[in-house]
C-alpha cells in the first residue's frame, strides 16, 4: 500500500503566518513530509483582527476578507508544492481549518465564523478541499472547539502514561489522555493572545521573542489575581473561547482595577505567568502522575516554559518533538488527518472533547478541478 498525501492548513488566533503540513498516512502511521509557513500580509492581519474586535462592520469587507484569506491560503499550498517539489495531482485533499474571526458556541444561535473561502482554495490549487469542520461539530450540538484533541487521541496516546498535551497558540487548549478511561479536552483560556496585544502595545512588535521582555519584568500579584477571578476559568468543559473574550479591552480593565502605575514590562511578567497559572490548575485537576507535552508557538518562549517547568518540579514538561512531531506543526497535521477522515466518510466522536450530542463526518467536501 503506497503513502497517501494529504495537506493540513492552519491559521490560529494569533494570525502570525499560515502554516502547511504535507503529511503521509500509511497503515495509520503519520509521516511530515514536508512544512511551509508563510507569513500573513501586514494589510490582511489588520483587517482579520478588526473583525475579531467585532466592532461594526459591512458584509462587504467581511465577503472580501474571506475570498482574500482563501487566495492567501491558496497560495501558500501552492508555493508549498513548488518547493517541495511535490506534484498537486499526488495529494488526496486538503484540509483547511481557516481563519477564526469570531467564535460564539453558546446562545440562542450558537455559531463560530473561520473564514478563508475553500471555493477559494480548491479551485486555485486543482485539489480537494476540506473545510467547515467547527461549523459541522456546533450544528452537532458541540462547542466546535477543542477539535486538534482527536488528533492527539490518535497518535499521542499510550496505556502506560498517562499524558497531557497543552497547546499554547493565541488561546491555549489542553489534552487530557488518561493510560485507561475516557480522554477529555477544553480550551484553558488565553495562551499568547493577550502577551501579543500587550507586547505589540509598547514595544511595537508582534511578540515578546523568547519572552525576553517579560523576564525583565515582576509579577503584579493584584493584577495576577484579578486575571484569575475571570469567571470563564471556573466553568466547567466542555467549553472553548477565543478574541471574543480576551483581547485588549478585557487586559485594560483588569489594569484599571489595580491601583497606582504598573510598570510595562511588569504586566507582561505578569501576563505570562498568568496563562503558565491556568495551565497548571488545570493540569493539577487532572493528575500528579502524568507527562506533559507542549506544542503551538508557546513552546518557543523560553521564559514561559521555564516558568511552566518551575510549576511542575516532579513532573516531565516537553514538547511534542519527542512523540515525533515538531510542536509547530502538530495543529497543521491534525486537520489534514481530519480532512482524511472526511474524505473516507469516517465518524469523529467528539462527544469528549466539544460535548457533541453523537459522532458525525466533519467538515464539507469541496471538489477541486
Amino acid at each position: 500500500m503506497s503513502k497517501e498525501l494529504f495537506i493540513g492548513l492552519m491559521s490560529g488566533t494569533s494570525v502570525d503566518g499560515v502554516d502547511s503540513s504535507i503529511v503521509a498516512f500509511k497503515n495509520n502511521k503519520i509521516e511530515i513530509v514536508s512544512s511551509y509557513c508563510e507569513e500573513c500580509p501586514q494589510k490582511l492581519r489588520e483587517n482579520i483582527l478588526l473583525l475579531c474586535e467585532g466592532s461594526k462592520s459591512s458584509l462587504k469587507f467581511i465577503g472580501e476578507t474571506d475570498i482574500a484569506i482563501g487566495e492567501l491560503f491558496a497560495s501558500v499550498v501552492n508555493t508549498h508544492l513548488k518547493k517541495s517539489k511535490i506534484d498537486p495531482a499526488s495529494i488526496t485533499a486538503i484540509g483547511s481549518h481557516g481563519q477564526t474571526v469570531w467564535h460564539q458556541p453558546t446562545g440562542t444561535y450558537p455559531f463560530t465564523m473561520q473564514l478563508g473561502d475553500p471555493s477559494v482554495i480548491s479551485q486555485r490549487t486543482g485539489i480537494t478541499t476540506v473545510a467547515g469542520f467547527r461549523q459541522k461539530d456546533i450544528a452537532n450540538g458541540g462547542q466546535g472547539a477543542p477539535l486538534t484533541p482527536l488528533f492527539h487521541q490518535e497518535f499521542f496516546r499510550k496505556t502506560d502514561h498517562n499524558r497531557a498535551i497543552i497547546n499554547i497558540g493565541g488561546m491555549t487548549n489542553i489534552t487530557l489522555l488518561p493510560k485507561t478511561g475516557a480522554c477529555s479536552a477544553y480550551d484553558i483560556g488565553p495562551g499568547n493572545v493577550l502577551m501579543d496585544y500587550w507586547n505589540k502595545k509598547i514595544q511595537e512588535t508582534k511578540y515578546d521573542k523568547n519572552g525576553d521582555w517579560a523576564a525583565t519584568g515582576q509579577c503584579n500579584q493584584k493584577l495576577l489575581q484579578e486575571m484569575l477571578k475571570e469567571p470563564y476559568l471556573g466553568l466547567s468543559p466542555p467549553k472553548s473561547t477565543g478574541r471574543e473574550l480576551f483581547n485588549g479591552a478585557w487586559l485594560q480593565k483588569k489594569i484599571s482595577l489595580c491601583d497606582g502605575d504598573l510598570r510595562a514590562e511588569d504586566i507582561q511578567n505578569t501576563l505570562s505567568t498568568f496563562t503558565s497559572e491556568c495551565i497548571s490548575n488545570a493540569v493539577r485537576r487532572f493528575s500528579k502522575d502524568l507527562e506533559i507535552y507542549i506544542c503551538g508557538g508557546g513552546a518557543h518562549n523560553r521564559f514561559l516554559m521555564k516558568n511552566l517547568k518551575a510549576n511542575f518540579e516532579t513532573i516531565s514538561v516537553e514538547t511534542t518533538s519527542n512523540l515525533g512531531i515538531e510542536p509547530d506543526w502538530v495543529e497543521a497535521a491534525a486537520f489534514a488527518w481530519m480532512a482524511k477522515q472526511t474524505i473516507r466518510g469516517i465518524k469523529l466522536e467528539t462527544i469528549p472533547f466539544t460535548g457533541a450530542r453523537k459522532s458525525c463526518i466533519l467538515g464539507g467536501i469541496y471538489h477541486g478541478g
